[in-house]
C-alpha cells in the first residue's frame, strides 16, 4: 500500500514552488511523452468529477506505460478508478464516491480490491476532500470544519483527522490535513502552448488541484494561441506556471464528457458496464485488453468506440452548450 505523507510540510513546499520553471515556454509533447513525466509511487490528482472532464486519454497513456503504486485522488471516482485498479496501476484511492455513474451503482471492481486486502480505497466525504485540496492550493497544513465530525466516515480514516477546540467560540472543529499532491491530470477545452487554461461549465476542484500539485499535465481539446488566450484573461483558470506539460488531444475524455463539446458516449459506457455483470474483474480486464493494450494510440481507441457514437456525442454536447 501506499506510503503517503499525510501532510507536507510548508518549507519543503514552498522550496517545491519556488523551484518550478517559471518560464514562458511550450509544453507541448505527446501523450506517451507525458505519461513518462509520471513516476512510479506518486499521489496522482484526476481533474473532473464523476464523468465530467475525466482526463481519459492521460489514463489510457498511463496504463499503456505500465505506471505503478500509484496513489490517486478525485473529488468523485468513475470508470478510471477501476481500470487504475484493474491495471495494477493504482494501489490506493482516495475519494468520496467510487461508481460508475448513478445508474451503474456501486463499483464491483473496487470492492473487489478491497474486500480482498489487494488495494485501499480512503474514503472522504465530497466537501472535505474539495477543504483538503483548497488547503493544499493555500500552503496551509489543514482546514478546519465541521464537515466529517456527525458521520461514521471520518472515523473510518483513524488518525489522519484531528480534532480541536475553537480558540474564538470553543466549538469542537474537524482538522482536515491538505492535500498536496505530487501531480494532477487535468482535461480543459483550451489552452495555449504554454500552459494558461481555460475551462467552460463547472470547475469543480480543479483550480485548487492545480494550485496545490507540485506539477500539473493538462490534455486539452485544442491548443489556441496566446493571442486568443489574452483577448479572454478573466477565462483563463489555470496558469502557466502550475503547468509541466500540454497534450492536445480531441475527445480526450471519451467515453465520458467535456461540457460544450461533446456529451458521455451513453452506449459505450452500458457496454462497460454489461461487461462487468457476470465477472467484474475480468470483464474490466477484458475492456482494458481491447481498449488500452491493443489500440496502439488514441485515434485507434476512439475506432473502437465508433464513428456513429463519437458523432451522435458532439452533436448533443454542441446542443447543450448553445442552448
Amino acid at each position: 500500500m501506499s506510503s503517503e505523507v499525510l501532510v507536507t510540510p510548508y518549507q519543503q513546499l514552498r522550496r517545491d514552488t519556488l523551484g518550478r520553471d517559471r518560464g514562458l515556454r511550450e509544453k507541448v509533447m505527446s501523450l506517451a511523452e507525458a505519461a513518462q513525466l509520471v513516476r512510479d509511487g506518486e499521489h496522482v490528482a484526476i481533474g473532473g468529477c464523476t464523468l465530467s472532464r475525466t482526463p481519459m486519454a492521460m489514463i489510457w497513456a498511463m496504463i499503456r506505460a505500465k505506471k505503478k503504486r500509484l496513489t490517486v485522488s478525485r473529488s468523485i471516482t468513475s470508470t478510471e478508478g477501476d481500470l487504475l485498479l484493474a491495471s495494477g496501476v493504482a494501489e490506493h484511492v482516495i475519494t468520496s464516491w467510487f461508481s460508475q455513474g448513478i445508474v451503474w451503482g456501486i463499483s464491483k471492481v473496487m470492492r473487489h480490491y478491497v474486500e480482498n486486502k489487494l488495494a485501499c480505497f480512503e474514503e472522504w466525504s465530497h466537501m472535505s476532500i474539495g477543504l483538503r485540496y483548497r488547503a493544499g492550493a493555500m500552503g496551509i497544513p489543514f482546514m478546519p470544519s465541521r464537515s466529517m465530525l456527525g458521520s461514521d466516515v471520518g472515523k473510518r480514516v483513524g488518525g489522519k483527522i484531528k480534532r480541536m477546540s475553537c480558540p474564538y467560540t470553543g466549538d469542537e472543529l474537524a482538522l482536515l490535513p491538505a492535500l498536496n499532491p505530487d501531480l494532477a491530470l487535468i482535461h480543459v477545452q483550451r489552452c495555449d502552448a504554454f500552459g494558461n487554461a481555460q475551462l467552460d461549465g463547472l470547475q469543480f476542484m480543479d483550480i485548487d488541484i492545480a494550485m496545490a500539485a507540485k506539477r500539473v499535465i493538462l490534455t486539452t481539446e485544442r491548443i489556441i494561441s496566446n493571442e486568443q488566450i489574452r483577448r479572454m484573461p478573466d477565462a483563463t483558470r489555470i496558469p502557466f506556471f502550475a503547468v509541466e506539460a500540454v497534450v492536445e488531444v480531441p475527445l480526450g475524455c471519451a467515453p465520458h464528457e467535456c461540457y460544450g463539446v461533446y456529451e458521455p458516449f451513453f452506449s459505450a459506457l452500458d457496454d462497460y458496464a454489461a461487461r462487468l455483470g457476470p465477472d467484474a474483474v475480468a470483464g474490466c480486464r477484458q475492456y482494458l485488453q481491447e481498449y488500452h493494450y491493443a489500440p496502439n494510440s488514441w485515434p485507434d481507441y476512439l475506432s473502437k468506440i465508433g464513428m456513429a457514437e463519437m458523432l451522435d456525442a458532439c452533436r448533443r454536447g454542441r446542443s447543450v452548450h448553445n442552448d
